[in-house]
């Protein structure tokens, strides 16, 4: 099922409330979600105190230059794996000063599949760096559209989760 507005709004919503309560602060490194994990997170009044920044890093040289991915990884992995999102949440924590960042990358279609990583496939990875950081590939059906809603749900109950259990 595709996630409705006020899913995606009320998950946000939570999330703010328990980073809020906890006095941590996040980054978000999007590629396929184009910024919408961030724009989610910024709906709700107060968000400044807790959303440090939201990088959109759509191109692999834009994955470079602005979190540090090496050039190598992107070859060998390719942007839509563990490695790159792994890569991503560390950029996004060293250059925004954040305590954790939320990092997506996927194929929201309708073209640029392969047979390894089909339309759908979507990386995500929360953490604090280095061991602390974990990592989770899903694939998700339907549209561009229903591929990016479900991204942003899932990532942000993904740091709703990772919070909860620092």
């Amino acid at each position: 099922m595709v996630p409705a507005d006020w899913q995606l709004q009320n998950t946000g919503n939570r999330l703010g409330e328990r980073l809020a309560d906890k006095a941590l602060t996040v980054a978000t490194a999007e590629s396929c979600t184009g910024g919408w994990v961030a724009k989610v997170l910024t709906d709700r009044p107060g968000s400044s105190a807790y959303v440090l920044a939201g990088l959109v890093t759509y191109s692999n040289a834009a994955k470079q230059a602005l979190l540090g991915v090496p050039p190598a990884v992107l070859e060998q992995q390719g942007a839509v794996s563990e490695a790159v999102v792994r890569d991503m949440v560390d950029g996004a924590l060293k250059v925004t000063g954040a305590d954790l960042a939320v990092s997506v990358s996927g194929v929201a279609g309708p073209g640029g599949g392969t047979p390894e990583k089909p339309v759908g496939t979507v990386w995500f990875a929360w953490g604090r760096g280095g061991e602390r950081t974990v990592a989770v590939c899903k694939q998700f059906p339907g549209s561009r559209d229903d591929v990016r809603r479900q991204s942003v749900l899932f990532a942000l109950q993904g740091l709703m989760d990772y919070v909860s259990n620092l």
